[in-house]
Protein backbone atom coordinates (compact mmCIF):
# COMPACT_ATOMS: atom_id res chain seq x y z
CA UNK A 1 0.00 0.00 0.00
CA UNK A 2 2.81 2.53 0.91
CA UNK A 3 4.94 1.78 -2.24
CA UNK A 4 1.95 1.74 -4.52
CA UNK A 5 0.54 5.62 -3.42
CA UNK A 6 3.77 6.96 -3.30
CA UNK A 7 4.61 5.86 -6.39
CA UNK A 8 1.12 7.18 -7.80
CA UNK A 9 2.29 10.39 -5.88
CA UNK A 10 5.36 10.83 -7.61
CA UNK A 11 3.73 10.61 -11.05
CA UNK A 12 0.65 12.41 -10.42
CA UNK A 13 0.78 15.28 -7.73
CA UNK A 14 -0.11 18.65 -8.90
CA UNK A 15 2.44 20.91 -8.74
CA UNK A 16 0.98 23.42 -5.71
CA UNK A 17 3.07 26.61 -4.35
CA UNK A 18 3.26 25.52 -0.88
CA UNK A 19 4.48 22.18 -1.73
CA UNK A 20 7.74 23.21 -2.79
CA UNK A 21 10.52 22.65 -1.38
CA UNK A 22 11.50 26.33 -1.13
CA UNK A 23 7.94 27.43 0.41
CA UNK A 24 8.33 28.63 4.26
CA UNK A 25 6.90 26.97 7.03
CA UNK A 26 4.59 30.63 7.11
CA UNK A 27 3.57 29.61 3.55
CA UNK A 28 2.25 26.31 4.63
CA UNK A 29 0.71 27.60 7.51
CA UNK A 30 -1.14 30.01 5.41
CA UNK A 31 -2.29 27.66 3.06
CA UNK A 32 -3.50 25.14 5.38
CA UNK A 33 -5.40 27.63 7.07
CA UNK A 34 -7.05 28.66 3.57
CA UNK A 35 -7.21 25.20 1.92
CA UNK A 36 -9.72 24.58 4.72
CA UNK A 37 -13.07 23.64 3.36
CA UNK A 38 -11.69 25.94 0.44
CA UNK A 39 -11.12 24.15 -3.48
CA UNK A 40 -7.59 24.73 -4.59
CA UNK A 41 -8.46 26.62 -7.52
CA UNK A 42 -10.04 29.53 -5.76
CA UNK A 43 -6.93 29.10 -2.86
CA UNK A 44 -4.36 29.34 -5.46
CA UNK A 45 -4.41 33.22 -6.18
CA UNK A 46 -5.35 34.68 -3.05
CA UNK A 47 -2.30 32.38 -1.37
CA UNK A 48 -0.10 34.37 -3.73
CA UNK A 49 -1.69 37.68 -2.77
CA UNK A 50 -0.95 37.28 0.51
CA UNK A 51 2.60 35.82 0.76
CA UNK A 52 3.67 38.34 -1.72
CA UNK A 53 2.12 40.91 0.42
CA UNK A 54 3.03 39.46 3.90
CA UNK A 55 5.95 37.16 3.46
CA UNK A 56 6.28 36.51 7.13
CA UNK A 57 4.47 36.50 10.09
CA UNK A 58 6.10 40.07 11.30
CA UNK A 59 4.52 41.66 8.08
CA UNK A 60 1.21 40.55 8.67
CA UNK A 61 1.48 41.02 12.43
CA UNK A 62 1.97 44.81 11.76
CA UNK A 63 -1.19 45.54 9.41
CA UNK A 64 -4.32 45.97 11.03
CA UNK A 65 -6.32 42.57 11.29
CA UNK A 66 -8.28 44.34 9.23
CA UNK A 67 -6.14 44.53 6.29
CA UNK A 68 -6.19 41.05 6.54
CA UNK A 69 -10.02 40.42 6.53
CA UNK A 70 -9.68 43.04 3.28
CA UNK A 71 -7.21 40.54 1.89
CA UNK A 72 -9.35 37.21 2.37
CA UNK A 73 -11.33 38.40 -0.16
CA UNK A 74 -14.61 35.80 -1.19
CA UNK A 75 -12.76 32.44 0.25
CA UNK A 76 -15.68 31.92 3.10
CA UNK A 77 -15.13 31.58 6.54
CA UNK A 78 -13.34 34.74 7.55
CA UNK A 79 -13.05 34.65 10.89
CA UNK A 80 -9.90 32.25 9.28
CA UNK A 81 -8.41 35.93 8.14
CA UNK A 82 -8.17 37.16 11.94
CA UNK A 83 -7.13 33.93 13.25
CA UNK A 84 -4.04 34.05 10.67
CA UNK A 85 -3.43 37.62 12.02
CA UNK A 86 -3.30 36.34 15.75
CA UNK A 87 -1.16 33.71 15.30
CA UNK A 88 1.23 35.67 13.70
CA UNK A 89 1.11 37.80 16.01
CA UNK A 90 2.15 35.05 18.46
CA UNK A 91 4.61 34.03 16.53
CA UNK A 92 6.18 37.25 16.17
CA UNK A 93 5.83 38.13 19.72
CA UNK A 94 7.00 34.25 21.18
CA UNK A 95 8.91 32.77 18.33
CA UNK A 96 11.03 35.42 17.18
CA UNK A 97 8.84 36.08 13.88
CA UNK A 98 9.34 32.25 12.98
CA UNK A 99 6.72 29.18 12.48
CA UNK A 100 7.55 27.26 15.44
CA UNK A 101 8.40 23.84 14.58
CA UNK A 102 7.45 21.33 17.60
CA UNK A 103 4.12 20.14 17.23
CA UNK A 104 3.01 21.86 20.52
CA UNK A 105 4.21 24.95 19.98
CA UNK A 106 2.19 25.09 16.80
CA UNK A 107 -1.04 23.75 18.56
CA UNK A 108 -0.49 26.42 21.07
CA UNK A 109 -0.93 29.23 18.28
CA UNK A 110 -4.32 30.98 17.97
CA UNK A 111 -6.37 29.35 15.67
CA UNK A 112 -4.48 26.23 15.11
CA UNK A 113 -6.55 23.17 15.62
CA UNK A 114 -5.07 19.72 15.49
CA UNK A 115 -5.31 19.20 11.75
CA UNK A 116 -3.47 22.25 11.19
CA UNK A 117 -0.51 21.74 13.93
CA UNK A 118 0.01 18.66 12.58
CA UNK A 119 -0.18 19.63 9.03
CA UNK A 120 2.59 22.31 9.59
CA UNK A 121 4.81 19.71 11.59
CA UNK A 122 4.57 16.94 8.86
CA UNK A 123 4.59 19.45 5.38
CA UNK A 124 6.92 21.85 6.64
CA UNK A 125 9.33 20.53 8.94
CA UNK A 126 8.90 17.02 8.32
CA UNK A 127 8.23 15.80 11.00
CA UNK A 128 6.23 12.41 12.02
CA UNK A 129 2.44 13.17 12.32
CA UNK A 130 -0.71 11.77 10.77
CA UNK A 131 -2.52 14.53 9.14
CA UNK A 132 -6.11 13.68 8.95
CA UNK A 133 -8.27 15.79 6.72
CA UNK A 134 -11.36 14.51 5.16
CA UNK A 135 -9.45 13.23 2.03
CA UNK A 136 -7.09 10.85 3.52
CA UNK A 137 -10.37 9.63 5.96
CA UNK A 138 -12.39 9.13 3.17
CA UNK A 139 -9.26 6.77 1.48
CA UNK A 140 -8.47 4.75 4.86
CA UNK A 141 -12.41 4.28 4.80
CA UNK A 142 -12.63 2.48 1.51
CA UNK A 143 -9.37 1.08 1.26
CA UNK A 144 -8.65 -0.61 4.64
CA UNK A 145 -12.02 -0.33 6.67
CA UNK A 146 -14.56 -1.40 3.09
CA UNK A 147 -16.68 1.80 3.91
CA UNK A 148 -18.04 3.88 1.83
CA UNK A 149 -17.57 6.74 3.45
CA UNK A 150 -15.85 8.01 6.77
CA UNK A 151 -18.27 8.96 9.96
CA UNK A 152 -19.77 12.43 9.86
CA UNK A 153 -16.91 13.21 12.33
CA UNK A 154 -13.24 11.88 13.19
CA UNK A 155 -13.56 8.87 15.31
CA UNK A 156 -10.73 7.59 17.95
CA UNK A 157 -11.07 4.52 15.81
CA UNK A 158 -9.93 6.25 12.95
CA UNK A 159 -6.69 8.26 14.58
CA UNK A 160 -5.66 5.26 15.35
CA UNK A 161 -5.71 3.96 11.80
CA UNK A 162 -4.04 6.63 10.78
CA UNK A 163 -1.60 6.70 13.17
CA UNK A 164 -0.79 2.69 12.68
CA UNK A 165 -0.66 3.28 8.62
CA UNK A 166 1.78 5.76 9.18
CA UNK A 167 5.72 5.00 8.51
CA UNK A 168 8.16 4.91 10.64
CA UNK A 169 10.70 7.43 8.95
CA UNK A 170 9.59 10.97 8.98
CA UNK A 171 10.43 11.81 5.93
CA UNK A 172 8.34 9.51 4.28
CA UNK A 173 5.63 9.52 6.96
CA UNK A 174 5.23 13.42 5.57
CA UNK A 175 5.41 12.23 1.75
CA UNK A 176 2.60 9.64 2.69
CA UNK A 177 0.23 12.16 4.59
CA UNK A 178 0.22 14.50 1.45
CA UNK A 179 -0.12 11.43 -1.13
CA UNK A 180 -3.10 9.75 0.27
CA UNK A 181 -4.65 13.34 0.74
CA UNK A 182 -4.05 13.88 -2.87
CA UNK A 183 -5.63 10.58 -3.95
CA UNK A 184 -8.70 11.13 -2.03
CA UNK A 185 -8.68 14.83 -4.13
CA UNK A 186 -7.76 13.54 -7.06
CA UNK A 187 -9.39 9.83 -7.36
CA UNK A 188 -10.78 8.56 -4.55
CA UNK A 189 -13.13 11.59 -4.35
CA UNK A 190 -16.82 11.91 -2.51
CA UNK A 191 -18.74 11.40 -5.68
CA UNK A 192 -17.93 9.33 -9.05
CA UNK A 193 -14.66 7.93 -7.49
CA UNK A 194 -11.98 6.92 -10.10
CA UNK A 195 -11.79 3.63 -9.38
CA UNK A 196 -9.55 2.14 -12.23
CA UNK A 197 -6.84 5.01 -11.74
CA UNK A 198 -7.04 4.11 -8.19
CA UNK A 199 -2.96 2.28 -7.37
CA UNK A 200 -4.99 0.53 -4.49
CA UNK A 201 -7.51 -0.76 -6.83
CA UNK A 202 -6.07 -4.45 -5.96
CA UNK A 203 -6.26 -4.33 -2.71
CA UNK A 204 -8.92 -1.86 -1.65
CA UNK A 205 -11.47 -3.00 0.75
CA UNK A 206 -14.71 -1.08 -0.29
CA UNK A 207 -13.39 -2.65 -3.95
CA UNK A 208 -13.20 -6.06 -3.06
CA UNK A 209 -16.21 -5.99 -1.07
CA UNK A 210 -18.46 -5.01 -4.03
CA UNK A 211 -18.59 -1.53 -3.45
CA UNK A 212 -21.25 -1.51 -1.12
CA UNK A 213 -23.43 2.12 -0.21
CA UNK A 214 -22.93 4.10 1.95
CA UNK A 215 -25.52 3.22 5.54
CA UNK A 216 -25.55 6.38 6.91
CA UNK A 217 -27.31 9.70 6.42
CA UNK A 218 -26.81 11.10 3.17
CA UNK A 219 -24.49 14.18 2.77
CA UNK A 220 -25.89 17.40 2.38
CA UNK A 221 -24.72 20.27 0.94
CA UNK A 222 -24.85 23.49 2.27
CA UNK A 223 -27.15 26.08 1.51
CA UNK A 224 -25.83 29.67 -0.20
CA UNK A 225 -28.69 31.89 -1.27
CA UNK A 226 -30.57 33.95 1.63
CA UNK A 227 -28.35 32.38 4.37
CA UNK A 228 -26.99 34.45 7.19
CA UNK A 229 -23.60 33.49 5.10
CA UNK A 230 -24.89 34.95 2.50
CA UNK A 231 -25.81 38.23 3.97
CA UNK A 232 -22.98 37.80 6.28
CA UNK A 233 -20.80 38.10 2.73
CA UNK A 234 -22.62 40.81 1.47
CA UNK A 235 -21.92 43.21 4.15
CA UNK A 236 -18.06 42.29 4.84
CA UNK A 237 -18.07 42.86 0.74
CA UNK A 238 -19.41 46.57 1.36
CA UNK A 239 -16.59 46.86 3.63
CA UNK A 240 -14.28 45.13 1.55
CA UNK A 241 -14.42 47.10 -1.48
CA UNK A 242 -14.77 50.70 1.05
CA UNK A 243 -11.47 52.98 1.09
CA UNK A 244 -12.52 53.91 4.48
CA UNK A 245 -15.80 53.24 7.21
CA UNK A 246 -18.77 52.65 5.97
CA UNK A 247 -22.38 54.36 6.69
CA UNK A 248 -25.18 52.28 8.31
CA UNK A 249 -27.01 52.76 4.84
CA UNK A 250 -24.55 51.58 2.60
CA UNK A 251 -24.78 48.34 4.73
CA UNK A 252 -28.73 48.91 4.41
CA UNK A 253 -28.43 48.66 0.51
CA UNK A 254 -26.46 45.34 0.35
CA UNK A 255 -29.67 43.37 1.77
CA UNK A 256 -33.05 44.82 1.78
CA UNK A 257 -35.04 41.62 1.60
CA UNK A 258 -34.89 41.57 5.53
CA UNK A 259 -33.85 43.78 7.45
CA UNK A 260 -34.04 41.81 10.42
CA UNK A 261 -31.58 39.10 8.77
CA UNK A 262 -29.20 42.09 7.63
CA UNK A 263 -28.96 43.41 11.22
CA UNK A 264 -28.86 40.04 13.14
CA UNK A 265 -25.82 39.55 10.44
CA UNK A 266 -24.13 42.33 11.35
CA UNK A 267 -24.36 42.32 15.18
CA UNK A 268 -22.52 38.91 14.72
CA UNK A 269 -20.22 40.21 12.30
CA UNK A 270 -19.43 42.77 15.17
CA UNK A 271 -19.26 39.78 18.11
CA UNK A 272 -17.12 37.68 15.73
CA UNK A 273 -14.51 40.63 15.68
CA UNK A 274 -14.74 40.14 11.94
CA UNK A 275 -16.74 44.83 11.84
CA UNK A 276 -16.07 47.50 14.38
CA UNK A 277 -18.58 50.00 14.87
CA UNK A 278 -17.45 53.73 15.50
CA UNK A 279 -18.72 56.33 17.76
CA UNK A 280 -20.10 58.14 14.69
CA UNK A 281 -22.21 55.23 13.31
CA UNK A 282 -20.40 53.78 10.78
CA UNK A 283 -18.66 50.78 10.48
CA UNK A 284 -15.13 49.59 9.45
CA UNK A 285 -12.70 46.54 9.33
CA UNK A 286 -10.82 46.03 12.40
CA UNK A 287 -8.23 48.21 12.89
CA UNK A 288 -8.59 50.62 9.88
Amino acid sequence: MLDAVLDWYSANARDLPWRDPECSPWGVLVSEVMLQQTPVVRVLPAWAAWMERWPTPPDLAADAPGEAVRAWGRLGYPRRALRLHAAAAAITAEHDGRVPSEHADLLALPGVGAYTAAAVAAFAFRARHAVVDTNVRRVHARAVTGAAEPAPALTSAETRLAVDLLPADPETSARWGVAVMELGALVCTARAPRCPQCPLLDECAWVLAGRPAHEGPARRGQAWAGTDRQVRGRLLAVLREAPGPVGADDLAAAWTSDDAQRERCLAGLVTDGLVEPLPDGRFALPGT
